[in-house]
């Protein structure tokens, strides 16, 4: 390998995955180790905030080993440990941070912090080696839904973002109430192939003065009363049907406003990121919808658009590129917003 090679240990724990990858220049991945929890949250319909943080502390270390050994390299060959400091859940982020801190410690490393949705974005580089930047990329996963132009690496502008419910949090809502059970996205995505996305007409919100900006908590709500008006007035439904209404809706909300965002601005490079981003229904409308309109389409496998450490050492390298340093005091913040 070339001297000038930057490989980074990257550590992920914000939510329900314990996960650690090494990373080579941004874009190279010599491996993503991913131990997911959805097993055990099951069993509570969503995830336990508590019982995350303690499966994390059970897992950190056994994945970063895993890591390092299938990488080939050895903690003194990393150039820095890069570790998602927030959003998320609090404890969650805390496993990872603590691990992160003490390796750099431990081995005179570099310590950076990532944040959890540009490391979401930055899952496109690692299998689109000829995407860089000015692009606009949509990320929709169960915390977030934004609409963002990245004007350069770790340079972002946030034209829209959910006033409600995230994408993924609805799908979740959804799936319960029709009984699906935890995780919804991927539930209601193979449901829906079942149905008639025609079926049911549900609302698509748009919301005024501000048309790069998502609601979901209406959609939400239709099915819900549907549902409970049918069980009501004795009226049998079609689970199928539902699942593909709804999603054919979020679907709609999703690629329409980042066609307008895209022509509002003369953006020619669309990318798709996060774990909604996986949806099928959405992948192949975002792609119609980008080929009609001779535009460049990127998006990552499905297992780079959930929680990964993979999108954190992308994230993580371009941010030790700029120069991104953190201390000993680095914290944990669950609410980090974008660009801070």
């Amino acid at each position: 390998m070339d001297k000038k090679d930057i490989t980074v240990l990257a550590i992920e724990s914000s939510c329900d995955e314990t996960a650690a990858a090494v990373v080579v220049n941004g874009r190279q991945v010599l491996s993503n180790i991913i131990s997911s929890q959805i097993d055990i949250h099951k069993l509570y319909g969503g995830v336990v905030p508590e019982i995350a943080s303690r499966k994390h502390i059970e897992k950190v270390n056994q994945v970063i080993e895993e890591a390092l050994t299938e990488s080939g390299k050895t903690l003194q060959e990393v150039d820095a440990i890069c570790v998602t400091y927030g959003p998320g859940l609090v404890g969650a982020l805390l496993v990872g941070v603590g691990a992160a801190k003490a390796l750099a410690y431990a081995s005179h490393k570099p310590l950076v912090g990532v944040h959890h949705i540009e490391g979401h974005i930055s899952a496109n580089y690692i299998e689109n080696l000829d995407l860089e930047p000015p692009f606009l990329c949509l990320v929709a996963s169960g915390g977030h839904s934004h609409l963002v132009i990245v004007r350069d690496y770790g340079d972002y502008e946030i034209l829209g973002r959910t006033r409600d419910d995230a994408a993924g949090e609805a799908f979740d809502k959804v799936a319960r109430a029709i009984g699906l059970g935890y995780p919804g996205g991927p539930k209601i995505d193979k449901l829906s192939k079942e149905g008639n996305p025609d079926a049911i007409d549900f609302p698509q919100a748009s919301i005024d003065g501000a048309p790069y900006d998502f609601s979901f908590s209406g959609v939400k709500s239709a099915v819900l009363n549907y549902i409970n008006g049918c069980k009501m007035k004795n009226i049998p439904y079609q689970e199928a049907d539902i699942a593909a209404s709804f999603q054919k809706a979020v679907v709609g909300v999703l690629v329409d406003h980042t066609m307008k965002a895209a022509k509002d601005y003369g953006i020619h490079k669309v990318a798709i990121a996060g774990g909604v981003a996986c949806n099928s229904g959405l992948r192949q409308a975002m792609e119609d919808a980008c080929q009609r309109r001779n535009y460049k389409f990127y998006r990552p496998s499905p297992i780079l658009c959930t929680d990964n450490a993979a999108m954190i050492g992308a994230a993580g390298y371009y941010d030790y590129m700029k120069g991104i340093r953190h201390g000993w005091d680095l914290n944990a913040v669950p609410g980090l917003k974008l660009g801070q």
